[in-house]
């Protein structure tokens, strides 16, 4: 291989390439002029191309350019190597240029042939204008569809939301029989107390008493009708902390009616001083459908167990993390579920019943209310052996809930020589209003809805506004903003019958004092100390409880 490379490379008794042309001048600067401009050409284009490589990253098919560049490159060498020759006769070289040219040529060619079928493979202008457009037009259908899908999804929860406030009706439609029992036995009280206070105003003591008794039947009808009102109306998530036991405890009443006469309800409540903090309403509501369903479960003479207990989990369950919850649950002895309704029972809209006897939220709201309060709902059930529906909700540390309206202790008396501007719609109220202020010895101004009071001659100061809020005409709220306007920073007690004070505070404002109906004279006592603070005045008249409304 050394000595062909040798001969090869050897130019001893070789002639230059001129002598062929007799060292013409116009044959010899023809070649080298033609020979430099084609090989100045060939080496420029693989700089053009590989340019092009660099600057497109993404052609396709790449490898094929640098074959091409290479290829090209050795056809400019021969062409170098042909001046070269004209007067050095280094054919070798010459020679061994060719071959690499030869090469690059061979396997350019054999790769274009490979290529020819994915290069014909490849998209027209035309084709990807019509692809374009398709792809344009399954966009737009995507957008529609979306809008579409986002459109049934605000119907949807609007629909939910109707149809949890029917459920909830419905469930408070069901009580309505043993409520009526309720409210016509506090009737009765009320009504034969004060017909004995009529007969015997002349006996003190009897009339105290019967008052007192009057009192307390209002009292518990007042109770009843916060919890109904509180249930039937549609309420915005307001977590707070309570205990589990004492609001079953305050339940005992409505969920015997709930359950009815023919069903054996008892109760084991073991989470003495168990603290929750979770949306108390959502947490009554769910009971109350838990209880509602075990009786519709449950045959004559069926039996419902209501339960609490403090549940450890020491390693994480599937579905609960580590912790200390309440475990509230409900019982029943019915007919029980097989394994795959049991799978479904939570499940939004599914029902067993017959269409129109349910709507399928009941269990649905029970989960959710678990989960939104960190825990989760649970069923354990079978085929004739009853259902068994636990809450589990994460326990706070030990200590009791503050009371709702607890406050500092404060004042229990009165500034001197105050005036009431007194403003309600109903004559009843109003009177009776009057008369236990009068007993408080305040001057009261009195109108019967907020137009009058504004034609009303007023003195130059009024000390408070009681105003009740819902009046036709013009509302509490809108006959403040009037009377502020002539008295600024007037101090303002709203007067109401709805049972959300709450929800009514962020109409009329957070610093607002709202009194709930009915009202006893010491709570109105109570709202006046509160906006007027204490000036050393008392009472004028005590004017016994007896008395109070």
């Amino acid at each position: 291989m050394i000595v062909f490379l040798r001969r090869l490379l050897d130019t001893h008794l070789l002639a230059p390439h001129g002598f062929c042309f007799l060292w013409r001048p116009e044959l010899l600067w023809t070649h080298v002029i033609s020979d430099a401009l084609i090989g100045v050409s060939y080496m420029t284009i693989p700089f053009a191309l590989l340019v092009i490589i660099f600057r497109r990253r993404d052609i396709p098919f790449s490898w094929v350019i640098w074959c091409f560049a290479i290829f090209i490159l050795a056809c400019g060498m021969t062409h170098f190597m042909m001046i070269w020759t004209l007067w050095t006769p280094l054919y070798g070289v010459e020679g061994l240029v060719k071959v690499v040219t030869a090469v690059a040529s061979v396997t350019t060619a054999i790769l274009l042939w490979r290529l020819i079928p994915l290069a014909t493979a490849l998209a027209s202008p035309e084709q990807l204008r019509i692809a374009n457009e398709r792809l344009e037009l399954r966009i737009g259908e995507r957008d529609a569809a979306i809008a579409l899908l986002e459109e049934e999804q605000a119907e949807g929860r609007k629909t939910e939301e109707a149809l949890l406030q029917a459920q909830k009706m419905d469930a408070l439609g069901q009580l309505t029989g043993g409520l009526a029992h309720d409210f016509n036995n506090l009737l009765q009280a009320v009504q034969t107390s004060l017909e004995l206070i009529d007969r015997r105003a002349d006996d003190p003591a009897s009339v105290r008493r019967l008052a007192l008794g009057g009192l307390g039947a209002t009292h518990r009808g007042a109770e009843l009708t916060a919890k109904l009102l509180a249930f039937a109306r549609k309420k915005q998530l307001s977590p707070e902390t309570f205990n589990v036991d004492e609001m079953i405890a305050e339940m005992r009443e409505i969920l015997a009616r709930t359950s009815g006469s023919s069903v054996d309800l008892r109760f084991e409540l073991h989470a003495d001083d168990a603290v929750v903090e979770a949306d108390k309403t959502q947490a009554e509501v769910a009971l109350l459908n838990l209880v509602n369903n075990a009786r519709q479960a449950t045959s004559e003479g069926g039996r419902i167990l209501i339960s609490s207990r403090d549940y450890e989990v020491v390693d994480a369950e599937p579905d609960l993390a580590p912790g200390i919850y309440v475990e509230v649950s409900v019982a029943d002895n019915g007919a029980g579920m097989d394994p795959e309704i049991a799978r479904k029972a939570f499940e939004p809209f599914f029902t067993t019943k017959p269409i129109g006897q349910g709507t399928g939220l009941g269990l649905s709201q029970v989960y959710g209310f678990a989960n939104q309060a960190g825990g989760v709902a649970r069923i354990e059930s079978a085929l004739g052996e009853g259902a068994r529906v636990s809450l589990y909700i994460p326990r706070l540390p030990a200590a009791r809930p503050e009371k709702v309206g607890t406050a500092v202790s404060a004042p229990t008396d009165l500034p001197l020589a105050s005036t009431i501007l007194l403003v309600d719609d109903d004559d009843h109220v109003r009177d009776t209003a009057v008369e236990m202020l009068g007993d408080l010895g305040l001057e009261v101004v009195e109108a019967s809805s907020g137009p009058e009071a504004l034609r009303l001659n007023l003195p130059e100061r009024v000390s408070v506004a009681v105003l009740d809020y819902a009046m036709p005409e013009m509302t509490g709220t809108e006959l403040a903003a009037h009377l502020r306007m002539r008295w600024p920073g007037l101090p303002v007690i709203f007067v109401t019958g709805y049972s959300d004070v709450g929800e009514l505070r962020t109409l009329t404002g957070e610093r607002e004092t709202v009194l709930r109906k009915p009202y006893r004279k010491s709570d109105l006592r109570d709202a006046l100390v509160g906006v007027l603070g204490s000036a050393g005045f008392a009472p004028t008249s005590s004017g016994g409880d007896a008395g109070e409304v």
